[in-house]
């Protein structure tokens, strides 16, 4: 596929009016929405949005590619277009951006359209390229600019080759890796300045791409072994255990496009330092050592991110277990097999036990996974377990009587958090203590060694951390199903305010984290108020938006009125990421208002006592609350506090 079958000229912007990042971004986003090119205005700005606060996809020299591969696009698209005045991008090299390349990719895009999208990465690196781009007066004129750069390409494929000056047993050799978030635009735009670069210095060299589409021109153990040295230009993990003892420089993606001489030169100069490879090793952990607190986010959310989708499909499978046994009915003196006391209620407990039963192995797995890879998994796992089910500690001599310990403990959530750090930290320890060992024993230390003493010593250790953490989860426990009036109404208030703060970051998800970890020891008990907290603030900023939008609409442009409507659905959904684009925009008005929405929903809830079973679902789960009606109505009241605040401080469009 080539570019021009992308390309889309119906959809082009020769005079874009916009002066700022994100009036420019809806009315490019708006020209595809006219053409049907995508389905939901709103999903589709969510994710050039949120590619935008990763990274600007300002290049500099004037040029921007915003991108997103979004389940709204319905076709795989690039919308080009020009601005005679200038915008203020926040681009790469500060200076305003006129050319525009929107890159709208189907969830489920292959391989062809990447292709295209790495073509176009090639052509804008061609010196004199944008010029044209600039001097183009119709969308056919864009189209003829890129027909005729093909030609002058294949024109020079086909050209005899000419003898070089410098011959190639005299040319330096150097390997290269590229990679982004995304891995749509900024990979293959570092990979053409790389090679455009090193040609113009006289230096050979190959590059390896990390894109949507899977690694491409891999690099292979000769390419490797016969390279003077390695630069990484990644946002992302690269597999990095292969560079062990060659010189490497890593650097961030937007690096490899704007600053590619300099680390050329490094190479060159023999400046870039002797990478020495660990198992589990990473392009942020060559590029940077993480501070405590973004290391800690960092594995955390590992963790969770992979124990959620079971912690909400088991959860709620339990939830309903309870529901249908509500509906069916269950005997006065059975009420202690409530959940799983008729047939249809007990096939939907253990289904949804059985998944929910992964909650915690998968938490410490994942987390000691993310701080030592694969060996991390085993030890992290057996952490997780031991926090489930607990560890006997009757017939253990600890040097005091043990009667009074339980014959087994489990520490729950807090166990297996604390476990699965500790499994890491093990882990890391054996590397260190078996970094001795002959190359030869490399094999046998990474299949048998790590894993056997890792899963041994974590397993040993969680005997010490189980009982403080048992009584800490379990005082913690207790202290939530008492709550009542002012403690309860001072829970919900934070939780919920912290679900506004920042929409689905890190402040959303440790509100959401510190919820579902409640739910294990209450959903038996009719669930959880910091749940049903958690819940109710998150759904409140798309309502508010909505309101907002309706009540004041001489402060809104069309298309953010029609985002609007959209976010009903987001926020009766409970996916409190619908209102970033507002938060973005105007984060001074937006985000104050709907943290009072949101913190008043949750406070109400709390004072109410609320309970919710399920950790996720929105409207679709309002069932399972304890009081399904009250629940709504304080959404509601918080929607319409933080609507009409955020409408008020609007000004008029």
């Amino acid at each position: 596929m080539k570019i021009q079958d992308v390309l889309r000229q119906d959809v082009m912007l020769l005079d874009l009016q916009a002066r700022t990042k994100e009036a420019a971004i809806d009315e490019m986003i708006t020209s595809l929405a006219e053409q049907g090119l995508i389905s939901d205005f709103a999903a589709f700005k969510a994710g050039i949005m949120a590619r935008e606060a990763q990274t600007t996809t300002g290049l500099g020299d004037g040029i921007a590619m915003p991108h997103s591969k979004n389940r709204a696009v319905k076709e795989a698209t690039v919308l080009f277009a020009k601005s005679n005045q200038g915008v203020d991008y926040e681009s790469l090299d500060g200076q305003p951006t006129d050319l525009f390349f929107m890159i709208a990719a189907p969830e489920g895009a292959n391989d062809t359209h990447l292709a295209a999208l790495a073509e176009l990465s090639k052509y804008l690196m061609k010196p004199g390229f944008a010029d044209k781009l600039r001097r183009v007066t119709s969308p056919a004129d864009v189209i003829a600019v890129f027909d005729k750069a093909e030609a002058a390409d294949k024109a020079a494929s086909e050209a005899p080759a000419t003898h070089s000056a410098v011959t190639g047993a005299e040319r330096e050799f150097i390997v290269a890796v590229t990679a982004c978030t995304t891995g749509i635009a900024h990979t293959y735009m570092a990979e053409e300045a790389l090679k455009k670069q090193a040609a113009e210095m006289g230096v050979d060299i190959k590059v390896e791409t990390n894109g949507a589409s899977g690694v491409g021109n891999r690099l292979t153990a000769e390419d490797i072994k016969r390279a003077k040295g390695v630069i990484i230009a990644a946002d992302k993990a690269v597999e990095m255990a292969r560079f062990d003892g060659k010189p490497l420089i890593s650097r961030p993606v937007a690096d490899g496009i704007k600053k590619t001489e300099d680390l050329l030169n490094i190479v060159l100069k023999g400046e870039a330092s002797i990478y020495q490879a660990k198992e589990g090793a990473s392009a942020e952990e060559v590029a940077e050592k993480l501070s405590l607190g973004k290391a800690f986010y960092k594995h955390l959310m590992s963790g969770v991110s992979q124990m959620l989708p079971f912690v909400i499909g088991g959860g709620i499978l339990i939830a309903l277990a309870f529901l249908i046994d509500n509906i069916l009915g269950v005997p006065q003196e059975q009420l202690s097999s409530l959940g799983s006391y008729n047939e249809l209620a007990s096939m939907f407990m253990q289904i949804g036990g059985a998944a929910f039963g992964f909650m915690l192995p998968l938490l410490a797995g994942y987390i000691a996974y993310s701080i030592a890879e694969k060996p991390g998994l085993i030890a992290g796992f057996v952490a997780g377990a031991v926090a489930k089910d607990g560890l006997a500690y009757g017939k253990i001599p600890f040097g005091a009587a043990t009667s009074d310990i339980p014959a087994a403990v489990s520490s729950g959530f807090l166990g297996a958090l604390v476990g699965g750090f500790l499994a890491g930290a093990v882990i890391i320890g054996l590397r260190k203590l078996l970094a001795p060992l002959p190359k030869s024993l490399e094999g046998i230390k990474s299949i048998l060694l790590l894993p056997l003493l890792g899963a041994m010593f974590t397993g040993f250790f969680m005997f010490f951390v189980n009982i403080p953490m048992a009584a800490i989860n379990t005082g913690m426990n207790d202290f939530l199903s008492s709550l009542e009036g002012s403690s309860a109404i001072l829970l919900g208030l934070v939780l919920g305010g912290m679900m506004a703060v920042d929409m689905g970051g890190p402040v959303n998800k440790a509100a959401y984290v510190f919820g579902t970890g409640t739910l294990a020891a209450t959903v038996a008990n009719g669930g959880s108020v910091a749940m049903a907290a958690v819940m109710a603030g998150g759904m409140v900023p798309p309502l508010a938006v909505f309101i907002a939008t309706l009540l004041f609409k001489d402060k809104f442009t069309k298309e953010e009125r029609n985002s609007g409507l959209t976010n009903i659905v987001m926020g009766l959904s409970f996916i409190t990421e619908g209102a970033i684009p507002f938060g973005a925009a105007d984060p001074a008005r937006a985000i104050p208002s709907f943290v009072a929405g949101s913190a008043l929903t949750g406070a109400l809830v709390g004072l109410s006592g609320i309970k919710l079973m399920a950790p996720h679902g929105g409207i679709f789960v309002i069932a399972l609350t304890s009081s399904p009606l009250l629940y709504l109505v304080f959404v509601l009241i918080g929607s319409l506090v933080s609507g009409v605040l955020f409408g008020a401080l609007r000004k008029v469009k």
